[in-house]
Order: C-alpha cells, then sequence, then structure tokens
C-alpha cells in the first residue's frame, strides 16, 4: 500500500509541473496535496515544524512569483490595468485554446487588442504584447526553480 501512495505523491508532483502550463491546476496545491499523502499516509512523524513553516513561506513566494513577474513586465512596459486582468484570463484560456502554445500566443493577442483599444498605437500595444511574453517566461521560471526546490527539500526530510 505504501507504494501506491507514495506513486500518488510522486503523480501529485508531476501534475505541480503540468500546472505550469495549464493553469487550471494549481501547482501549489498539487505540491500541498503530496505532501499531505506523504504526511497522512505514509509517515505523519518525519516532516518536521521546520519543514512545513518554510513550505509555507516557499508556497507564498511561489503565488508572488507568479503576480509579479507579470505585473513588473507589463507595466515596465507601459501597459494598462486593464492589460494585466487581460493577460490574466488570456493566459488560462490559452492554455486550453491552443495548447501549449495557446498560453503565449492568447495573451500576446489579447493584450495586444486591448492596448490597441486603450492607447491606439500599434507600436506601443506590440511591446507590451510581448511583455505579457517575458513576464508568462519569468514567473514560469521561477515556479519551476521554487517548484524543485520544495521538492527536492521534501525528498530530504522524508527519506534522510
Amino acid at each position: 500500500m505504501v507504494y501506491l501512495w507514495w506513486g500518488l505523491t510522486i503523480l501529485l508532483f508531476v501534475l505541480s509541473f503540468v500546472g505550469i502550463i495549464y493553469p487550471l491546476i494549481p501547482s501549489i496545491v498539487a505540491i500541498w496535496g503530496g505532501f499531505a499523502v506523504y504526511q497522512f499516509l505514509i509517515d505523519s512523524n518525519e516532516l518536521s515544524l521546520w519543514f512545513w513553516i518554510s513550505m509555507v513561506l516557499l508556497s507564498v513566494v511561489l503565488i508572488a512569483a507568479d503576480i509579479i513577474a507579470n505585473s513588473y513586465f507589463v507595466k515596465k512596459y507601459g501597459g494598462s490595468k486593464k492589460s494585466e486582468t487581460v493577460a490574466a484570463i488570456a493566459t488560462i484560456a490559452g492554455s486550453f485554446i491552443f495548447p501549449p502554445f495557446g498560453i503565449l500566443i492568447v495573451p500576446f493577442a489579447a493584450v495586444l487588442v486591448t492596448e490597441i483599444i486603450i492607447h491606439k498605437d500599434l507600436a506601443k500595444a506590440s511591446k507590451i504584447g510581448f511583455a505579457t511574453i517575458l513576464g508568462f517566461l519569468g514567473s514560469s521560471i521561477a515556479k519551476i526553480l521554487i517548484q524543485i526546490l520544495m521538492i527536492v527539500w521534501f525528498i530530504m526530510a522524508a527519506i534522510f
């Protein structure tokens, strides 16, 4: 039975990375699901309070990385608040419309159209649309690194 629970834990960790491409699968929930399976079904005594506090802090950083990176790049290139909102919605929609490329193309196109409507300047709108791609890539890299850190920390705490 332990092998089944370990398999589920590993599956949840893998799903956390799938969540980077398909944002409707919340990466942080998948990782915490893996932690919970271990804690409640494999070994309830192995993970320390320090581990749990660290994971909460890293979870906050993981969530913030996504918001901050997208916001930073859109603002840096002169984008509006509407474009930030449109980019977030388009990222989710794009992951299902034309996977995996839709997660880049749909937000770019949506922000481009939004900024053309607002500013009526194609060059500026194109620059802001490109910023959404940079924001997504930046936040994705940050999320991948933080998730790897969390999983490696978990493995170290659970096995060693």
